[in-house]
């Protein structure tokens, strides 16, 4: 099964770079040529698609997918971002998996002593007040916009517990201890604000501002907006690329990051309130949506919090992706994913009950998607007590005309009243 999966995500992946360079090739290749090569690139990429939509597996309380062209290609999209995943993941070394395996180990009987695994909440502690962060005046060019925002930066002060493996690993990571958001704020009487959490791989302030229509919501509907920069994202790199190592196979670096994240978050919104926001709404996409809904539980004065095609467990969804030569690897290096389960629990949406409205809760999700397998958001929809949620004819895209209408809608219900 995992092999026919990667066929077709390599299938996608060659269908489309077929077709770019036909276009690219134009002016070298005849036109019969060109348009050869652009058909045989659509039928393969269409078919990729329509071939991973027949082998779903149906999901429980999931809405079926319609088999078009149009849900084929999006499909397949999904599968060519994971085969170029795979081409630019690597294998770990059998030094860092026998690190690793050590690490969990040693934090499994370390987070059992302290009560976290039973009181997931306890892992999370309350950060100091936010109180003179720095600005800087930055123009940023969107489409036919041109915009002048607010560049915040702050010294995160997030430090893992005393003790915790991978702790002196994680404070040797100098450019992820500064903070950084950009904002969309109005002049004059305070107004609500829109917090927007960005997804894995993100953290470019231009992409988010299109990802979360954050100008047309700052605009249209009077809200500051604020554009968090996760750890190890954006200026806050520390590998070749925005978000490496958030997910990578140091599963207490993982650990580390969702925790920083839930405390710079935090930071944000005591300092948020002290501008005296009347209301504060929260929207994650992706990994974003995952940090929502985890801080759905943390934070009991949100007025709403949207999840848009979130995952909620790491632990299923990474061994869901990993390439089989990495799983032979670790399972060799006895790395269980069950034990790994047990310590992404201290950082789980599903571990913490939600404390925002339930009229303020918000899902949607692609039935299509193949980065976050729709078992993902059902879970979170059945541990939210089963608010509105919207299943997308799509894969993993936050941008479809009905996602948009639920964001706006929420929004319009629960911050602009």
């Amino acid at each position: 099964m995992r092999r026919a999966s990667r066929i077709r995500r390599f299938v996608a992946l060659g269908a489309l770079v077929t077709g770019v360079l036909a276009v690219f090739a134009s002016s070298v290749l005849s036109l019969a040529t060109v348009v050869t090569l652009l058909a045989i690139s659509a039928v393969s990429f269409g078919a990729a698609g329509y071939a991973s939509l027949r082998a779903d597996a149906p999901h429980r309380d999931v809405p079926a997918a319609r088999r078009s062209v149009q849900m084929s290609a999006r499909v397949a999209i999904d599968e060519a971002v994971l085969a170029g995943q795979d081409l630019f993941g690597s294998l770990p070394s059998e030094a860092a998996l026998a690190r690793i395996r050590g690490e969990v180990d040693a934090a499994r009987e370390l987070f059992a002593l302290r009560g976290w695994l039973a009181d997931p909440g306890a892992y999370h502690r309350e950060p100091p007040a936010l109180e003179s962060p720095r600005f800087e005046t930055r123009r940023l060019r969107y489409g036919r916009h041109r915009i002048v925002c607010e560049a915040l930066a702050f010294e995160s002060g997030y430090e893992p517990h005393a003790a915790e493996p991978g702790r002196d690993r994680w404070l040797g990571y100098s450019a992820n201890r500064t903070a950084h958001a950009v904002i969309l704020r109005h002049a004059g009487a305070p107004r609500p604000w829109l917090v927007c959490v960005h997804g894995y791989l993100m953290g470019h302030t231009g992409f988010g501002c299109w990802i979360f229509d954050a100008i047309r919501h700052h605009r249209e509907l009077g809200l500051n907006v604020i554009l968090p920069v996760l750890p190890f994202h954006g200026p806050r790199r520390v590998g070749r690329f925005s978000g490496e190592g958030f997910l990578g196979g140091d599963v207490l670096d993982t650990v580390h990051a969702e925790a920083q994240t839930i405390w710079d978050l935090r930071r944000l919104l005591g300092w948020i309130r002290a501008q005296g926001a009347p209301r504060i709404g929260l929207h994650g996409v992706s990994l974003g949506g995952y940090n929502a809904a985890l801080l759905a539980g943390i934070d009991a004065d949100l007025s709403c919090v949207i999840a848009g095609i979130p995952p909620v467990d790491l632990a299923r969804l990474v061994w869901h992706h990993a390439p089989p030569p990495t799983l032979r690897l670790i399972e060799r290096s006895g790395i269980v994913r069950d034990e790994v389960a047990q310590l992404y629990h201290v950082v789980s949406p599903l571990a913490l009950s939600p404390k925002s409205p339930v009229l303020g809760r918000a899902i949607y999700a692609g039935i299509g998607d193949r980065l976050i397998p729709a078992d993902h958001p059902r879970d979170l929809w059945e541990h939210w007590g089963r608010p509105r949620i919207v299943w997308m004819q799509s894969g993993h895209d936050p941008r479809t005309r009905e996602a948009r209408r639920l964001v706006r809608a929420t929004l319009l219900s629960s911050l602009v009243v």
